[in-house]
């Protein structure tokens, strides 16, 4: 198929002024992706309706993660998120392929919803492969979905509120999160909001061959092996470390999906939502004509990025309600 002939006019017009190289992700070009990453999470302009603290936890058998915890400020005619309420929290996962981000990335994501839901925003500086692989960065998101639980009374969280996310990478440890939480019984999670995730390292379905423009066959193939190392290529691959590959997704939370026609894991996305929505899992599904991998990113203020935010944002506010 010819991704680029159908690109949406707006997406395509941005790209064309991207530089565009067929090279693949690999470990000499891995520092200059994180570098950028970086750079570009410094460089958000961030709100003063919003404080944000940061905390350390310890992870058992690795090092300690980073979390950062965003809170809206009294915000007067617009209603009193902060005080003495307890507030749903939503624990996020940064994009970046397994290998690359920030959490400090979502701070613009949390200057925008803690003060239009009220909500307690957790964001989590997970650990990167190759450096640290499966199951490394999913112990550090399970350890700060413990630590939200148990810290709830001082965060102001309730714990019967508390839903998590991600986007792309991001939204392959959350789904693996919301599986390992469902089996081990520990930990309740209201809900699961997936931004093209990244669930397959199979790449078996015809998308996740496609010349894409954003995230490639060969990159998702480094990301995917950076992170399971030698169990990549192997059926020794838990549906922890790839979501797709669970035969059981009954008794997983209410879950959003969304995802680009043009995005290299639609196919698996797709599957995924349906899968769930056979099981009785109830499953929002939206699908972007012309989107491809990280639309939203490359042009936020772009049609497809505004509706996009637009059935995301009207979703959290239900199940935030």
């Amino acid at each position: 198929m010819n991704v680029a002939s159908l690109l949406d006019p707006e997406i395509a017009a941005a790209l064309a002024t991207l530089p565009r190289s067929n090279a693949p992700l690999t470990n000499d070009t891995l520092p200059l992706t994180r570098a950028s990453m970086v750079s570009m999470a410094q460089g958000l302009q961030l709100s003063d309706r919003v404080t944000r603290t940061d905390h350390t936890i310890a992870v058992a058998g690795g090092p300690d993660v980073h979390v950062r915890v965003h809170r809206a400020v009294a915000v007067g005619a617009e209603g009193d998120p902060a005080g003495d309420v307890e507030r749903p929290g939503l624990v996020w996962m940064h994009g970046g392929g397994l290998v690359a981000g920030t959490h400090l990335i979502d701070d613009g994501r949390f200057d925008r919803w803690c003060p239009m839901f009220g909500v307690v925003g957790i964001s989590v500086d997970y650990g990167l492969a190759p450096e640290r692989p499966y199951p490394g960065p999913l112990d550090d998101c399970y350890a700060a979905l413990q630590w939200v639980h148990e810290h709830a009374s001082e965060l102001g969280v309730r714990t019967d509120r508390v839903g998590i996310g991600g986007s792309s990478a991001g939204g392959c440890l959350a789904a693996g999160l919301a599986l390992l939480a469902r089996d081990r019984g520990e930990l309740p999670i209201a809900f699961q909001a997936l931004i093209y995730p990244m669930i397959d390292d199979r790449m078996i379905n015809p998308s996740s061959s496609w010349d894409v423009p954003i995230w490639p066959p060969a990159s998702n193939a480094f990301g995917w092996s950076s992170y399971l190392g030698d169990r990549y290529g192997t059926a020794d691959v838990p549906s922890y470390a790839a979501a797709a590959r669970a035969t059981d997704v009954a008794g997983l939370p209410p879950t959003f999906i969304c995802v680009g026609a043009l995005d290299g894991f639609v196919d698996e996305d797709i599957d995924y939502a349906t899968r769930l929505n056979r099981s009785g899992v109830p499953t929002e599904l939206h699908l972007y004509p012309g989107a491809p991998h990280g639309f939203d990113l490359l042009l936020p203020g772009s049609r497809l990025a505004r509706r996009a935010r637009l059935h995301l944002e009207e979703w959290l506010a239900a199940v935030l309600a």
